[in-house]
C-alpha cells in the first residue's frame, strides 16, 4: 500500500517531518505509563514521545513492531536481542526482515499498595447516611452506583461481617422506632390496620432499596456463611421479633383482622385489599399460622355453631341447606381473595363440622320426609352434596331406607287400595328411580337400598302383591286398553317386571298370570299377541324357561287350533252333515297346559249339541286315543237379536247364549223356570241374568228391579232395548274372577308348594341322613323360593315322618333320621 507522504521515524530524534506535516505525540495517558522508572528499550531507541497522532483521520498507519502493549507503572519489561537497527515500518508494501526471538523477563520493584486509613469508617459514614436517608424517605446526594461500589470496596476487603452487623442495627433501629410509634394509636380497628399496613409497605420498600445498595453484600457475604440471612430474611426476621416485643399491637391487629372477617360475614362491605396485605405480612413473617390462623378457626367455630343452632331453629331444611351451601362457598372465596392458600381445608372443615355434622340427624329428622313427599330433587341433590362432604351419606342412605319402608307400608298394607296398589308402587318406584338418578348421582350403595326396602315392602303380605300384579298385567293386556302405543305397553311391561323381580312368591304370580292368560286368549280379549309373547320372552329371561313352559304351550295350543278348525271346515262331515245359519270355533286344549277349570253342566240349545257332536267325530277320527272334554264356562258367541227398535249383534257367554235363546219361544220366564229349563248352577245363573238384566247393557228386564237376582223374579224381553252401536259386547262378566276362582287358584298353590317342601325336605335329610330341626329350617328358608312360616314346614315335617320318610331320634326329639 503506497502513500503520498509518507514520515520516517529517525533514530534519536523526538520528532520528524515530511512535506510541512507533523505528527504529535501519543494521548497523555499512555505517556503517563511510559513515564515510569522503567523504560522501553530497542535496538538503541527509546520513545519519549509517540509519533503517532489521535487526531489524524486521514492516515493509515501499521506499526509492525514485536512489543505493542505499554507495560504498567508497577512493571519494568526489558527486551533484549539483535542490536541491528530497524526503523519501523510504516508502508505495507516494504517487506519485513525476519525478527529474532525475544526474552521478557518480569520483576516487581514495589510493595502492594494499602487502603488509606480511614476507609471503612469513611465508607461505613456514606453508606449509613444514605440507609438514613432511605428510612426517613429522604433524597441522598450519593449515586446509587457509588454506594453499590463503596459496598463492594467494604466486601473485597474482607469487610463484609462488619457492613452486615452494621447494616442489621440500622434496620433494627428503625423498625423498633415504627413498631413503637403504633402503640397507642387509633382504635378504631380499621384506621389502625391501616397504619400497620403502611408500616409494612414501608418497610418492604425500605428494604428492597437496601438490598439493592447492598446486593453485592448479599451475593458474596450471605452466600459465603450459610447461618447468616440475606438481607430481606433479616429484615423480615427483625419486624418480627419487635412485633412480638411490642404485643399490644400484635394482639391489636390480629383482633382487628378477625372483626373484619366478622363483619364481612354479617354482610357489610370491608376492605379485602387490607386484609389481603396484612395477612401476606403474616405470611412473609412466618406467623400466620400461629399468630392469625388458630384464632381465627376458632372464631370461625364460635360464630357458626351458634349460627347453626339459630338457623336450624328458624328456618325449614331446604333454606338451611341453601344457607349452608352460600356459606360454604363464601369461605371458599374467602381463602382465594385473601385468606393463606393452607387456610383452605381447616377453614371448610370447620364451617361443615359445625353447619353440617353436628346437625346431620335434626336435617334429616327435619325435613328428609318432607323432601321426599314433594319431589324436591334439587334440594335433595343439595342434601346429598353437602352430606359427601361430611362423610354422612350412610345416615342418609338410612334415612332414605326408612322412608321407603314407611311409605311402602302405607301403600302395601291398604287392603282398601288393592285395585290401585300396583299403579301406586310403580309411580312410588318411578319417582325414587328419579331422585336416585338426579337427587343421589346414581349412587349404587343407594340404589340397593332402593331394591332392599322395596323386596321388604313387596313381600310384606306374601301372596297379595304377586297376585295384584298379575291381575294389573292383565288389565294392560287386554283388548279394550285403548290410547296406549305399542312403545308405550312396552314400557309398561318393563316396569311391571322390575316389581316382579322383588316378589318372593313367584309361584303364585304364575298361577294368576296363567289363569287371566288363559282368558285372554280363549275369549279373544289380547290387546296384542306380539305384546303377550314378549311377556313371556321377558318372564323367560328372568326366571328360566320352567317357569315359562306352560304359558309357551297355551300359545302353541291356539295356534294348532286354528289349524284343526280349518281342517275341520274342509272335512267331508262339516260339509254334510253341519246344521245351516251357525257358525262354530273349537279350541282344543292341553289338560297339562291351562288351569284346571271346574266342569259346570248346562243344556245346549239342540244345534250347538248337534255340531259338538260333529266335531268330536271328527277330531276322535283324526287323532285316536284321545278324550274331549267340553269346557262350558269359557265358551262365547255372537247372537243376532231383532228388537222393534233396530237389530244387533250380542257378544255373549254360553251360558248367557243359552238363557237369551230361552226367550224365542215366550216373553217371559221366572228365575225356576231358566233354572230348570238351562240346568246351569244356582250360583252361575244368577251371576248370568244379573249381567242380562241388571248390568250396563239391559237385553232382559227383571221385575221387581233390584240388584239382586232373588227365587221368585220375572224376566221378560226388553223390547224397549236400544244402542247406538250395532254390536254390543255382554260377556265381560267371563273376564270377571270370582271368587271361587280366586280360593281355587290359590289353594292350587299351596298345594304346590307343599309338594315343593315336602320334596326339600326329603333332598336335605337323603344327603345329610341325621340333622336337627333348626339346621333343617335354616337350609328349607335358603333353598326355597316362597316365603313360608316355620309352623308350616314343621307341619310338613310331621306329615314325612307320619309316612314314614323320616323318624325322631329316639334320645333327642328335635334330631331327625332320614329313613332310606
Amino acid at each position: 500500500m503506497s502513500h503520498s507522504k509518507r514520515p520516517h521515524c529517525n533514530s534519536g530524534s523526538s520528532s520528524s517531518s515530511s512535506g510541512g506535516r507533523s505528527f504529535s505525540s501519543m494521548k497523555k495517558a499512555k505517556s503517563q505509563q511510559q513515564s515510569g522508572p522503567f523504560s522501553l528499550e530497542k535496538n538503541g531507541i527509546q520513545p519519549q514521545q509517540s509519533p503517532f497522532n489521535d487526531d489524524d483521520d486521514d492516515e493509515s498507519m501499521l506499526i509492525d513492531e514485536d512489543v505493542k502493549a505499554v507495560a504498567p507503572n508497577v512493571l519494568g519489561i526489558e527486551c533484549s536481542g539483535n542490536t541491528t537497527g530497524v526503523a519501523a515500518n510504516l508502508s505495507r508494501k516494504k517487506a519485513t526482515p525476519p525478527q529474532p526471538t525475544k526474552k521478557l523477563v518480569i520483576k516487581f520493584t514495589k510493595d502492594k499498595p494499602k487502603l488509606p486509613t480511614n476507609f471503612e469508617e469513611d465508607t461505613w459514614a456514606t453508606l449509613k447516611s444514605a440507609i438514613g436517608a432511605i428510612f426517613l424517605k429522604q433524597p441522598d446526594p450519593c449515586d446509587s452506583e457509588k454506594l453499590y461500589q463503596a459496598v463492594s470496596d467494604l466486601c473485597l476487603h474482607k469487610m463484609g461481617g462488619s457492613l452486615y452487623q452494621r447494616i442489621q442495627k440500622e434496620c433494627e433501629a428503625h423498625i423498633s422506632t415504627t413498631l413503637q410509634s403504633l402503640v397507642g394509636q387509633s382504635p378504631d380497628l380499621v384506621v389502625f390496620l391501616c397504619l400497620v399496613e403502611k408500616s409494612w409497605q414501608d418497610l418492604c420498600d425500605q428494604m428492597l432499596m437496601i438490598r439493592g445498595i447492598a446486593l453485592y453484600l448479599d451475593r458474596t457475604y450471605v452466600k459465603q456463611n450459610p447461618n447468616v440471612r440475606s438481607l430481606w430474611d433479616m429484615g423480615l426476621q427483625l419486624f418480627r421479633k419487635h412485633l412480638f416485643l411490642s404485643p399490644e399491637v400484635e394482639h391489636k391487629t390480629v383482633t382487628g383482622l378477625l372483626r373484619l372477617i366478622e363483619r364481612e360475614r354479617f354482610g357489610e362491605a370491608i376492605d379485602r385489599t387490607l386484609l389481603n396485605h396484612l395477612l401476606k405480612m403474616f405470611t412473609a413473617l412466618g406467623i400466620y399460622t400461629e399468630s392469625f390462623e388458630k384464632p381465627f378457626l376458632e372464631c370461625t367455630s364460635e360464630f357458626y355453631a351458634a349460627e347453626g343452632v339459630k338457623y336450624m331453629q328458624q328456618s325449614d331444611v331446604p333454606d338451611y341447606l341453601k344457607h349452608v351451601e352460600l356459606r360454604l362457598h363464601e369461605e371458599h372465596e374467602r381463602c382465594l381473595l385473601y385468606l393463606d392458600a393452607s387456610t383452605k381445608k381447616p377453614l371448610v372443615a370447620t364451617a361443615e363440622r359445625q353447619l353440617l355434622d353436628r346437625h346431620t340427624s335434626a336435617i334429616l329428622d327435619k325435613g328428609f320426609t318432607m323432601l321426599m313427599d314433594a319431589n324436591r330433587v334439587k334440594d335433595l341433590h343439595r342434601m346429598y352434596g353437602l352430606f359427601l362432604r361430611v362423610n354422612a351419606l350412610e345416615s342418609l342412605r338410612q334415612a332414605l331406607s326408612s322412608y321407603i319402608r314407611g311409605t311402602g307400608q302405607g301403600i302395601i298394607m291398604d287392603e282398601e287400595k288393592d285395585k290401585d296398589l300396583v299403579s301406586c308402587l310403580l309411580e312410588f318406584k318411578a319417582s325414587l328411580d328419579t331422585i336416585w338418578e338426579l337427587s343421589f348421582s346414581k349412587n349404587e350403595a343407594f340404589s340397593n337400598t332402593i331394591k332392599d326396602a322395596f323386596e321388604h315392602l313387596i313381600n310384606l303380605r306374601q301372596n297379595r302383591p304377586a297376585e295384584l300384579i298379575a291381575k294389573y298385567l292383565d288389565e294392560k293386556l287386554r283388548a279394550g286398553n285403548k290410547g296406549t302405543s305399542e312403545e308405550e305397553l312396552e314400557s309398561t311391561l318393563d316396569k311391571v317386571l322390575v316389581l316382579f323381580r322383588f316378589i318372593q312368591g313367584k309361584d303364585v304370580f304364575e298361577a294368576f298370570y296363567k289363569k287371566d292368560l288363559a282368558k285372554r286368549l280363549l275369549l279373544g280379549k289380547s290387546a296384542s299377541i306380539d305384546a303377550e309373547k314378549s311377556m313371556i320372552s321377558k318372564l323367560k329371561t328372568e326366571c328360566g324357561s320352567q317357569f315359562t313352559n306352560k304359558l309357551e304351550g297355551m300359545f302353541k295350543d291356539i295356534e294348532l287350533s286354528k289349524e284343526i278348525n280349518e281342517s275341520f271346515r274342509q272335512s267331508s262331515q262339516a260339509r254334510t252333515k253341519l246344521p245351516t245359519g251357525i257358525e262354530m270355533s273349537v279350541h282344543v286344549l292341553t289338560t297339562g297346559y291351562w288351569p284346571t277349570y271346574p266342569p259346570m253342566d248346562v243344556r245346549l240349545p239342540h244345534e250347538l249339541n248337534v255340531y259338538q257332536d260333529i266335531f268330536k267325530e271328527f277330531y276322535l277320527s283324526k287323532y285316536s286315543g284321545r278324550r274331549l272334554m267340553w269346557q262350558n264356562s269359557l265358551g262365547h258367541c255372537v247372537l243376532k237379536a231383532e228388537f222393534p227398535k233396530g237389530k244387533k249383534e250380542l257378544a255373549v257367554s254360553l251360558f248367557q247364549t243359552v238363557a237369551l235363546m230361552l226367550f224365542n219361544d215366550t216373553q217371559k220366564l221366572t228365575f225356576q223356570d231358566i233354572k230348570e229349563s238351562t240346568g246351569i248352577e244356582d250360583k252361575e245363573l244368577r251371576r248370568t241374568l244379573q249381567s242380562l238384566a241388571c248390568g250396563k247393557v239391559r237385553v232382559l228386564q227383571k221385575l221387581p228391579k233390584g240388584r239382586e237376582v232373588e227365587d221368585n223374579d220375572l224376566f221378560c224381553f226388553n223390547e224397549e232395548f236400544s244402542a247406538p252401536l250395532y254390536r254390543i259386547k255382554v260377556n265381560a262378566i267371563q273376564m270377571k274372577e270370582t271368587v271361587e276362582e280366586n280360593t281355587s287358584t290359590t289353594e292350587r298353590v299351596f298345594q304346590d308348594r307343599q309338594y315343593q317342601v315336602d320334596a326339600a325336605i326329603v333332598r336335605i335329610m337323603k344327603t345329610r341322613k341325621v340333622l336337627s330341626h333348626t339346621l333343617l329350617i335354616t337350609e328349607l328358608f335358603q333353598q326355597l323360593k316362597f316365603p313360608i312360616k316355620p309352623a308350616d314346614l314343621k307341619k310338613r315335617i310331621e306329615s314325612l315322618i307320619d309316612r314314614e320318610y323320616l323318624e325322631r331320634d329316639k334320645n333327642n326329639p328335635q334330631i331327625y333320621n332320614y329313613l332310606a
